[in-house]
This record gives C-alpha cells, sequence and structure tokens, in this order.
C-alpha cells in the first residue's frame, strides 16, 4: 500500500465517528482545552518511526504478539493479545454507539436497532474485503469528512447574526474560558493540562500505535519501512490541526446557541418523553431556562459592546449560564435518577434541526463514514489477532491458508456482533470521547510496558514480563475503584479512614498510561533478576 493511504487508513482508524460527535460536544460542554490530550502525539510518531516501524517489518510478523512469543514465550504472547482484544472490543463498541446516537436522533429509532444496523453492516464488507478493501474505503472516507467539517464549520459562521464575527465569537467564548487551550498547572487529578497531554498522551499513543494491532497491522501493509515511516509523520503533522479544527466547531456551536435558544434537553427522543410524562414541571423548567437565556444573551451584547461594562457583564453572564446549567441537570436527573448525561446529542442535535437539508445529509455521510473506517479496522484487527494469536497458535497449527481466512471472516462476524451489544451500554457513560480513552488508557500503558520490555531490556524474561502486565492491569483497576473500595469498606466497617488515601491516590485516567507501562517494567526488571538472555 502507498503511505499516504496508510497514513489516511491510520488517521482514519484513529478518527472515528466519537470525533465528530464526542469531541464537538466535549469542546461544547468545557471548550478547547481537550486539545492537550493530543501534544504527545507528534513526539511519539517520531519515536515509533525511529523504533518500532523498522522493527515489526524485520521481524516478519502478521501481529505484534507474535514478536512476544520469539521474544519470550507463548504464554506471554497470549496474555498481551488478550488484553488487547478486550481492550479493542470495548473502543469498538463506544465506537458503533455514535452513529447509532445520530440515527436514533434523526428518525426516532430505538438504540438497539440503530447500533445493530450500523454495526453488522460494516461488519460485512470488513468480513469479505479485509485489510486492503478497509485501507482504500478508509481514504474515501476522510474525504467525506474533511468535507462535512469545512461545510458545517463555514454555515455555522454565516449563521450568526450580523454584525458578529467570528473573533466577537471567540470572545463570548472566552467568557466561560472556552477558549483556554493550555492549563500549565501540573495536577494529577485534573483531566486535561499540557503535562497530561505531554506525558500521559504520549505514553497513550506510543502504545496505541505501537502495539495495538489496529494500527500496527497499518504500517505492516505499507510497501517499505520509509513509506510506514511517512504514513506515520503524515499524523505527527496534521493530526493536531484537525483536532483543533473539530474541537472549535463544538466551541461555535456554543456561541451560536447564545442568539438562538438551545433545547434543555439535547436528546429528542429524551425531551419528547418528559414532555408527555412530566408536562407541568417540564413546561416550568423551560420558562426558567428560557428566562436565564435571555439574561444571558443580553449580558453577552453587553459584554461585547462597552469595554467599560465588561465586568458587570461578565458576572451577570456567568451567573445566567450557570442557571442554565442547573435547569439542564434538573431535567437530565427527570430522565434518569442519577443523571441522564446527552452531551454525545449537542452536535447531532444541532446539525439535523439547524442546518440546511443538504448539509444534514453530508453530516450524516460524513457519521457514517468516520465510523465505518474505524469499525472495519478494528474490527479486522480484532479477527486477525484471534486467528493468529489464537486459534492457529493453540488449536489448529497446520491448516491452510483458506481455512484460517474462512475463520477470520467468522470471527469478523462474531465479534461485530459482541461490540453491537457493548455498544448498547456506552451510548449513555457521558462524552464518548472520553468513554473511549478511558477504557484505553485501563490496558495501554501495561501494554506498552511488555514491548520496552521485549524491545529494550536485554535481561528481561518472559516471567518478569508475564507477571509484569499482570501486575500493571490489576494495579491500574485498583487506581481505577479506589473510591468504590473506600466506599465499600466504610459501609463494612462504618470507618472513613480510606477515602483521604483514595482522594490523595486519585489521578486523572490519561497518566493511568505512564503508571501501567512503569508497573510493568518495574515488575519485570525485579521478575528476571540478573538472567541473562541466551
Amino acid at each position: 500500500m502507498p503511505w499516504w493511504a496508510v497514513g489516511l487508513s491510520v488517521m482514519a482508524t484513529q478518527m472515528s465517528a466519537i470525533t465528530l460527535i464526542g469531541t464537538t460536544g466535549q469542546a461544547f460542554d468545557d471548550g478547547m482545552r481537550f486539545i492537550q490530550f493530543y501534544l504527545g502525539l507528534p513526539l511519539a510518531m517520531i519515536i515509533l518511526s525511529v523504533t518500532v516501524v523498522p522493527f515489526f517489518n524485520k521481524a516478519k510478523v502478521y501481529t505484534a504478539y507474535e514478536y512476544l512469543e520469539k521474544r519470550f514465550d507463548a504464554r506471554t504472547r497470549s496474555l498481551t493479545s488478550f488484553f488487547f482484544l478486550i481492550s479493542r472490543c470495548l473502543g469498538v463498541g463506544v465506537i458503533i454507539s455514535a452513529p447509532g446516537i445520530v440515527l436514533s436522533s434523526i428518525i426516532g429509532w430505538p438504540l438497539w436497532l440503530t447500533v445493530f444496523a450500523m454495526g453488522l453492516t460494516t461488519t460485512l464488507y470488513t468480513m469479505f474485503g479485509g485489510v486492503r478493501a478497509v485501507t482504500w474505503t478508509d481514504v474515501r472516507q476522510m474525504a467525506v469528512v474533511g468535507v462535512a467539517l469545512t461545510v458545517v464549520f463555514i454555515i455555522i459562521l454565516s449563521a450568526l447574526p450580523e454584525g458578529v464575527g467570528f473573533t466577537d465569537a471567540l470572545r463570548t467564548a472566552g467568557i466561560t474560558g472556552r477558549t483556554n487551550a493550555i492549563d500549565l498547572q501540573f495536577n494529577w487529578n485534573e483531566k486535561y493540562t499540557l503535562w497530561s497531554g505531554l506525558i500521559g498522551g504520549l505514553f497513550l499513543m506510543l502504545s496505541y500505535f505501537g502495539c495495538d494491532q489496529s494500527q500496527v497491522q497499518r504500517y505492516l501493509t505499507a510497501k517499505s519501512v520509509d513509506e510506514g515511516r511517512r504514513s506515520l509523520m503524515m499524523n505527527a503533522l496534521l493530526k493536531v490541526p484537525l483536532q483543533f479544527g473539530i474541537l472549535l466547531i463544538g466551541v461555535m456551536v456554543f456561541v451560536y446557541y447564545h442568539y438562538v435558544q438551545p433545547p434543555v434537553v439535547f436528546d429528542p427522543v429524551q425531551e419528547g418523553k418528559l414532555a408527555a410524562e412530566h408536562p407541568e414541571e417540564f413546561a416550568a423548567l423551560r420558562e426558567k431556562y428560557g428566562e436565564a437565556f435571555q439574561e444571558r444573551g443580553d449580558a453577552a451584547k453587553a459584554f461585547a459592546g462597552d469595554p467599560l461594562a465588561r465586568e458587570s457583564a461578565r458576572a451577570s453572564y456567568i451567573a445566567a449560564n450557570d442557571e442554565m446549567k442547573a435547569v439542564r441537570k434538573e431535567a437530565l436527573e427527570m430522565v434518569q435518577e442519577g443523571g441522564y448525561k446527552d452531551i454525545n446529542f449537542v452536535f447531532p442535535n444541532f446539525v439535523t434541526t439547524r442546518l440546511p437539508i443538504g448539509v444534514i445529509g453530508l453530516f450524516i455521510a460524513a457519521i457514517f463514514a468516520a465510523a465505518m473506517s474505524s469499525i472495519s479496522s478494528e474490527l479486522n484487527a480484532l479477527s486477525t489477532a484471534t486467528v493468529i494469536d489464537f486459534y492457529r497458535r493453540h488449536f489448529k497449527p497446520d491448516e491452510t491458508d483458506e481455512h484460517y481466512l474462512k475463520m477470520t471472516r467468522l470471527f469478523t462476524l462474531g465479534w461485530g456482533i459482541f461490540a453491537c451489544i457493548v455498544a448498547l451500554f456506552a451510548a449513555n457513560l457521558g462524552s464518548l470521547i472520553e468513554v473511549v480513552n478511558t477504557f484505553g488508557s485501563f490496558f495501554y500503558g501495561s501494554l506498552l510496558g511488555v514491548f520496552v520490555l521485549a524491545i529494550g531490556v536485554k535481561r528481561a524474561t518472559a516471567r518478569g514480563a508475564f507477571w509484569g502486565l499482570l501486575v500493571g492491569i490489576v494495579t491500574i483497576a485498583l487506581l481505577n475503584n479506589l473510591g468504590w473500595i473506600a466506599g465499600t469498606w466504610e459501609s463494612w466497617t462504618g470507618s472513613g479512614a480510606l477515602h483521604p488515601i483514595a482522594e490523595n491516590l486519585s489521578v486523572s485516567y490519561l497518566w493511568y498510561n505512564v503508571i501501567g507501562c512503569g508497573v510493568v517494567v518495574l515488575v519485570g526488571l525485579l521478575l528476571s533478576g540478573g538472567k541473562k538472555l541466551k
């Protein structure tokens, strides 16, 4: 495959419908801070181009995990591939949920029907086309996504009231800090800072692009090592600007809703249910919401108009904006006890209710293109790893290529169905872009640690790598559930002694990648002792 096709396929695999739906919703809710998540990516691409790309090409393997048996043993290979399968299946389930949400929002179908319609359609062409079909389809799908994003951005700007330009829009968004892209504080608990992006993001990207079969198999299809490197450097140059543009669209949607009243609940199905089941309460909330919206709009105009009155206008704006958020929270509590999360419906709702018909169709095409490019790549990687690392290695080692191809197609179908089931549970977990990366961060740091031992530590042994991986995964599981452990301990003993410890040890998910990798390498070195490779 040519380097530019591989590069676009790598980008398309990572930029799923979650990027279009979850990232824009994240920017609407939280601003540009999420861009820091990607700051470690360019450096990761450089490191991998120098190290992993030539290494895996020279190793002559189908999957990244095959090498681990050559370096360590079959047990380490199988365990690493097993954790990859879990992480990718969870990830592809979240990816399928995004277009399912769009279809459900647009035509009112139940979510389970839209999820299976989207997931199984992509599964079928992946079954019969393989990695070549996946790659060339990715190239065309990236073109559709690029055109759609450009058109939507231009239309949002043109839809702003006369006299409100791009600079004015950014100034309005800046009142609530949504234009603040960089946070210099060093805080373990803060999800998105310069340091979590540069360090935690670096480890996440090293693992994703260097150890994840869905990415490794991309540059293994390149014509040469140099072309594989070029495909990664293409991502290093284009990925951050692309994500910045997508986040900016989400911020502009936030500004647009200063001039047109947004819905109280962005999920039209749930908003309709509220209006039908709680007509009086919901009508009162709507009226309160409309009053706060009017106050916020007046304050925004005052802030933009008179520089001398900006401080008082800012205070009025923030108070009205907080009131709108409080009303939304109350409405979402009525949808579901504990709070319903509709952030993933923000951008689909905007597009389908505020943009011209033709643009709606283009956006829907972009959603499906982005979703299918990622779903197909992940399913292909899942089936390849299943057949090569488990079926051929442990059950049928001497069958023909035709037999393995047939089994790969069957496993693709199986993984597709299973991922659709996961998607049904993922839709309501919050911002999809955060959900999918949290799932990945649970495993990726530990997987990276195994490959660091394999490639970079000559004295590392199979025993050290195997137990290091297990300890790394368990460590992250404990970190991720510290609050639950402290709460359970208190319910059993009546003592809240563990809560301060849980708070002090709590870290945001990006740091899981650093901690997981560090734990695996440290345990691997300790258990390897002073033994040398033969």
